[in-house]
């Protein structure tokens, strides 16, 4: 770990990469996820006032509770849309490029939300919900395909993790900022909407200054001469030449190979179980009971004797342990190893679903039951965030080879934005028929990942993507399965496959 975190003191221009990359990337999903919380009340108030002016009409409490609804959803909608459309923008403007012009978008649905009080226009809230939805799908593949290609190999394990951590970071900001001290109170809160703008103009005018990435310089550009001046500026005048390597036998593997669509990347059957690994673990990102938790916190907080008034508080407490619990995996990723940390934060997972399950249903009859329910839930937020929350973010960009970079991005975020829409459109049935015992469907989903990940995904970290292609193809061939061994000879013929192949 120490000699991860000097080479990383030595390359000070990516530890500014992380910040600028993520200050405008991740940091936008997390905080979209978070903000409307707060000043929920105001915004109904909003609705309210708008349909009394406008058409003389007082809404029913359904009604309101529907244009609520899609206020929050239609983010989901908007994040769904940025994700398709995020593979050819990378493709083809780059990979900074694609976060700069996508501030863009962050700054107008910004501006939107601002003006809406102003305006008396809640439709205003809904298309700027959409456009930061937007943003936040496209920046979830930018910002992570950008941050690993510009990290040299040795670090991308423990660098990939900040992209977590900003989700993390974005979260508790707007917990933080929703707070009525801050921006929360009625005359400020189009202020707390609007202030992803402000983080969208500090990236839009720092990232120019950043190199764009050396991978996609060298093998979607053809440029080496550009290629090694960014690697030098990136990693610091010393002699890159292995990584210059393996970048050119990568690209000899592609020659003449284009960035392949996500149809073709489907259909591709050598890259099937990556593909898998990448749909089973992004699903799993919202499936695995994360929402479940924060829904019933408030419930187990209140048992527990905690006031209403200091509910907002204790729900800071959850960010700021979902946060730090990420950096816990920033320190230790590299001597555990990724799958082992996917695998180990599933079935810890699993556990303490089962286990709150219990408390839960138990906190009403035994008073000092509810004590432990609040330590279970910070114990799943550590487990989930050191675990499957530090680790998948940026796999699509280390297990897949440049061709194919982009559309994986795609795929796993688009899982990730559908598997957010399925839990807000299920869930409040679950609650309403199962009541605790749904956390009961989302344990079952983390053991299904654990599995998968045990027996189907290969170690990971500190290799590149052809070595990790050839460790998938090695784990489910036929003939290793049979024999329980794999030579050398068959596995430089994988090597061979992808040079022949494209």
């Amino acid at each position: 770990m120490l000699q991860r975190l000097t080479l990383l003191l030595d390359c000070p221009l990516v530890i500014v990469v992380i910040f600028i990359s993520g200050i405008g990337g991740t940091f936008q999903y997390g905080f979209g996820i978070s903000v409307v919380a707060s000043p929920s009340a105001y915004i109904k108030e909003l609705v309210n006032q708008t349909c009394i002016r406008r058409y003389n009409v007082y809404i029913q409490e359904w009604q309101l509770s529907l244009i609520w609804s899609f206020t929050v959803s239609i983010f989901s909608i908007g994040g769904l849309l940025g994700s398709l459309l995020a593979a050819p923008f990378l493709a083809i403007v780059g990979r900074r490029n694609c976060l700069l012009f996508n501030n863009f978008v962050a700054i107008t649905g910004a501006v939107l939300m601002l003006l809406s009080q102003t305006a008396m226009s809640f439709e205003m809230i809904m298309v700027g919900r959409f456009l930061s939805g937007i943003n936040s799908g496209i920046s979830l593949s930018a910002h992570s395909l950008y941050l690993t290609e510009c990290t040299p190999k040795m670090l991308q394990a423990m660098v990939g993790v900040t992209i977590g951590t900003f989700i993390g970071i974005g979260k508790f900001s707007g917990q933080l900022l929703g707070l009525s001290e801050l921006l929360g109170a009625e005359d400020r809160w189009p202020w707390l909407l609007g202030f992803s703008g402000f983080t969208a103009i500090f990236q839009l005018v720092t990232l120019p200054f950043l190199p764009e990435s050396p991978k996609y310089l060298l093998l979607n550009r053809g440029d080496e001469p550009a290629c090694e001046k960014a690697m030098m500026r990136l990693w610091g005048n010393k002699d890159h030449s292995r990584e210059l390597e393996e970048m050119l036998v990568e690209k000899a593997a592609h020659q003449n190979i284009q960035s392949h669509s996500v149809m073709e990347l489907i259909r591709e059957r050598s890259v099937r179980w990556q593909l898998m690994t990448i749909i089973v673990t992004f699903i799993s990102l919202q499936l695995s009971g994360i929402n479940a938790v924060y829904f019933y916190s408030y419930d187990v907080f209140r048992a527990a004797g905690i006031h209403e008034y200091q509910l907002r508080y204790a729900a800071l407490g959850m960010g700021m342990c979902e946060m730090f619990s990420s950096l816990v995996c920033f320190m230790i990723i590299d001597s555990t190893g990724k799958k082992w940390l996917l695998f180990a934060g599933y079935v810890a997972m699993a556990v303490t679903l089962v286990l709150l399950t219990i408390t839960i249903y138990l906190q009403h009859d035994i008073f000092w039951v509810s004590y432990c329910s609040m330590v279970l839930i910070f114990t799943f937020l550590s487990c989930f965030s050191t675990g499957p929350g530090g680790v998948i973010a940026p796999l699509p960009g280390q297990i897949f080879t440049q061709a194919f970079k982009a559309s994986a991005f795609t795929v796993g975020c688009t899982m990730n934005w559908t598997g957010m829409f399925v839990v807000g459109m299920i869930f409040p049935i679950l609650v309403e028929y199962l009541d605790s015992f749904c956390f009961v469907v989302f344990l079952l989903v983390c053991l299904v990942s654990a599995l998968f990940v045990y027996f189907n995904v290969p170690e990971m970290s500190n290799k590149t993507a052809l070595e990790i292609a050839a460790d998938f193809d090695r784990m489910h061939s036929k003939s290793g399965r049979s024999k329980g061994e794999k030579t050398d000879e068959q596995s430089c013929d994988v090597f061979k496959r992808y040079e022949t192949k494209f």
